[in-house]
């Protein structure tokens, strides 16, 4: 992924990468798209998900911190019997 692809993908939220992902699985799907567009969807979409796996990683890490340093316990702990 150039810089440039990569800026273009960190200036969308979370919501708008899901919503556009979704609509490139669903055009991808169909198969109608010509080749050449079709693999230029296809590395959208991989940036896509990349970044939203990114900002999920970010979030889960924020999550277990408030947790951690409120005193509950931690997201990945059995829970208790």
């Amino acid at each position: 992924m150039t810089k440039e692809e990569l800026n273009t993908v960190e200036k969308e939220s979370f919501e708008s990468a899901m919503s556009q992902l979704e609509e490139i699985v669903q055009q991808l799907e169909r198969g109608s798209l010509p080749l050449d567009q079709s693999i230029k969807m296809f590395k959208k979409g991989i940036e896509l998900s990349q970044y939203c796996q990114k900002e999920l990683d970010q979030a889960e890490e924020m999550v277990t911190k408030v947790m951690t340093e409120s005193g509950l316990r931690k997201l990945d702990e059995e829970p208790l019997s």
